[in-house]
């Protein structure tokens, strides 16, 4: 929304994409297509919809097949180098908390949820485009 970001992206992103691709994607607050959004490392890989279903079967019976002890010690040893620590995620849970109190980000909030957040409509899948002219039109 254009607001300090909270659920940890900002620990996450950089070691996915990138220092500068992510103060890209966290400073613009830009939506991004699934080839360029491939292309940066954000996502795994961008599929054509009518192969996503079985590309995702596929993959999850190949995992489903191999050793449970194994995985985990995989997903254990890649996740100890590629997460956040508990203690940097709770430091940037609070510092999103605090940033909700901010005038600014609560000015920000109202003006999307006017405009339509949060609420059926076509603005759901348009509000990015706006995001920057709510401090010039100040609604």
């Amino acid at each position: 929304m254009g607001v300090h970001p909270g659920g940890g992206g900002t620990e996450r992103l950089p070691h996915l994409v990138g220092r500068g691709r992510a103060l890209e994607i966290i400073l613009g607050s830009n939506d991004f297509d699934g080839e360029t959004a491939e292309r940066y490392g954000y996502v795994n890989r961008a599929l054509p919809d009518a192969e996503l279903d079985e590309f995702v079967d596929a993959l999850a019976r190949r995992i489903a097949s191999f050793d449970r002890g194994a995985l985990a010690a995989a997903k254990s040893l890649v996740n100890q180098v590629s997460l956040p620590s508990a203690d940097r995620l709770l430091d940037a849970f609070n510092s999103f908390g605090a940033a909700l109190t901010w005038p600014e980000t609560q000015q920000r909030v109202q003006a999307l949820l006017k405009r339509g957040l949060q609420q059926s409509g076509d603005f759901e899948k348009r509000w990015p485009e706006v995001l920057g002219t709510l401090v010039e039109t100040g609604s």
